[in-house]
């Protein structure tokens, strides 16, 4: 029997980048807020268990939210945690208040709060690769752009090679016990990684890259907002034909 796995969402950050007063997981967006959208879609694959979102300490906008019925959302349990100074800490705490049936050895999940058009076929690839390795993997996409390195007045310095560049995505997929160390480490060390993965290459392991959708972009800025407004449309649209 496949165990269903956990989700840790951290959701604690500000978005002080996309020029909101509201941080982005809590902006409305068809009736929900974002956080209800990435919810959603992690919780439409039927082997997500439930997940912890882990949000700021005293957050007015998750008790505001109101999102949670029973301690439920879309009939899966939803734990909550708080962040801390960064997103690895933050990470950390919501892997550690992970239920206690959580195994060691279990296989955990880590998502963005703000991807919310994440597909059930990249979540489906990402298991079935994941749970063959034994450190884990993580959805990603290659480089595709031309990249430029930049000089310190702006002009072009170099063009640099694209070969075996990738770009990360999440969910990132670890076992509980390793992704807790790998975090732990990092922060001991004073080193702010910036994924999961980036910590579990601290350690000398080497996770999968799982080619993903490039539709499961990260709202970052208005614009990337109002692309998954437009992709949401035309999924209701389509759904009313």
């Amino acid at each position: 029997m496949i165990r269903g796995v956990w989700v840790v969402v951290p959701a604690a950050g500000r978005g002080t980048r996309f020029g909101s007063e509201t941080p982005k997981q809590y902006l409305d967006v068809a009736g929900r807020p974002l956080l209800a959208h990435t919810l959603q879609a992690l919780f439409a694959h039927p082997q997500v268990s439930g997940a912890v979102v882990v949000v700021g300490e005293n957050d007015g906008d998750w008790a505001a939210c109101d999102l949670l019925v029973d301690g439920k959302f879309d009939g899966k349990p939803v734990l909550a945690a708080v962040g801390g100074a960064t997103r690895a800490a933050s990470v950390l705490n919501g892997v550690n208040a992970l239920p206690g049936d959580v195994r060691a050895d279990d296989f955990v999940l880590v998502h963005d709060a703000a991807r919310p058009n994440l597909g059930l076929d990249d979540v489906q690839k990402l298991l079935d690769r994941g749970r063959e390795d034994m450190v884990g993997a993580i959805l990603a996409a290659p480089v595709r752009d031309t990249l430029k390195r930049a000089g310190d007045d702006g002009g072009i310095d170099a063009t640099e090679s694209r070969s075996r560049l990738w770009r990360a995505f999440t969910p990132q997929m670890f076992r509980r016990l390793q992704l807790t160390k790998a975090l732990e480490d990092a922060g001991k060390a004073g080193i702010e990684v910036t994924d999961e993965a980036m910590a579990m290459e601290r350690l000398g392991l080497r996770p999968l890259l799982v080619e993903g959708s490039e539709d499961n972009f990260k709202i970052t800025t208005p614009a990337d907002l109002a692309r998954f407004k437009f992709i949401l449309s035309q999924k209701q649209d389509s759904q009313r034909t």
